[in-house]
């Protein structure tokens, strides 16, 4: 079956198994990819004869396609000077911490800014590992702490975070403090601006008429959905029809009428959200 139209609900296949770390407690664990890109991917073909194209690694110096076990990593130090690594010398780097969740510290989860955050993995229970895995659930759960620690794949240390969620614990890879950017480098941020009184007390008005729980499920990509819908059209050879322009719209230069105008939209469709639940649950 094609990627495009892959049913849901597949179990998901551990990445890596390990064990967190800390003190002498010990918790064998699996490692789930949290989240998955749902991006359409397309090939790059020869416009001819619709051909997929062939990427070859390629040495202008030899003037020879190279083989994968003719490839090593190399470092620039200056322009066009190179030392070599080898895969043992990295491996040498980690020592016997391969396989290895190491926690440093127990902290606030609401200390860490979501800009150091990189990339979501699922934690489960390991062999013979449910009850301590369940024992550092709910002791991070009980106190809201989370735990940060250092964890080494394929002979790569990272810094991550780990926090319960559910029945379940969650980790996060972060970067390091020297790899986020200082948000002081932003361009025409700070300084003295002159708002009125009245625009703030109407702009914190638009927000708690904008305001609602968070349903993840509701936020979906209208630009993948007309993609799926294009493509299995010129599958099925169908005319794609295009989308007639919107009209230009008029820039609101009053700040103060687009906030009132903002307001009684946002009344209006919290209306017809509580009109449309009441309909749902008499259904």
């Amino acid at each position: 079956m094609h990627a495009l139209f892959a049913r849901e609900g597949e179990r998901m296949r551990a990445l890596w198994k390990g064990a967190i770390t800390f003190g002498l407690i010990y918790v064998p664990v699996k490692m789930y990819a949290a989240t998955e890109k749902k991006d359409v991917k397309f090939n790059y073909l020869h416009a001819p004869c619709h051909t997929p194209l062939r990427y070859v690694r390629y040495c202008p110096h030899c003037a020879a396609e190279v083989k994968t076990d003719e490839i090593v990593r190399g470092y620039e130090y200056e322009k066009g000077q190179y030392i070599t690594v080898t895969e043992d010398e990295l491996a040498g780097l980690s020592g016997d911490k391969n396989r290895s969740v190491d926690i440093i510290d127990f902290v606030d989860l609401q200390q860490i800014d979501p800009v150091y955050f990189d990339r979501s993995y699922y934690l489960g229970p390991g062999e013979g590992g449910k009850k301590v895995y369940e024992l550092l659930r709910q002791a991070m759960q009980q106190t809201s702490r989370a735990a940060i620690a250092l964890i080494t794949i394929r002979n790569r240390e990272s810094l991550a975070v780990i926090r319960p969620t559910g029945q379940a614990l969650v980790m996060e890879t972060m970067f390091y403090a020297d790899e986020v950017r200082a948000v002081e480098q932003v361009e025409n941020i700070g300084g003295q601006v002159n708002l009125h009184e009245n625009e703030v007390k109407m702009a914190v008005n638009l927000i708690d008429n904008l305001s609602t729980d968070f349903e993840p499920v509701k936020y979906t990509s209208t630009y993948r959905e007309k993609l799926h819908e294009m493509i299995r059209a010129k599958i099925a050879g169908e005319a794609v029809l295009e989308k007639p322009a919107a009209p230009a719209t008029e820039n609101v230069v009053d700040l103060m009428a687009a906030l009132k105008a903002s307001i009684e939209m946002a009344k209006e469709e919290r209306g017809n959200r509580k009109k449309r639940q009441v309909v749902g649950k008499g259904s």
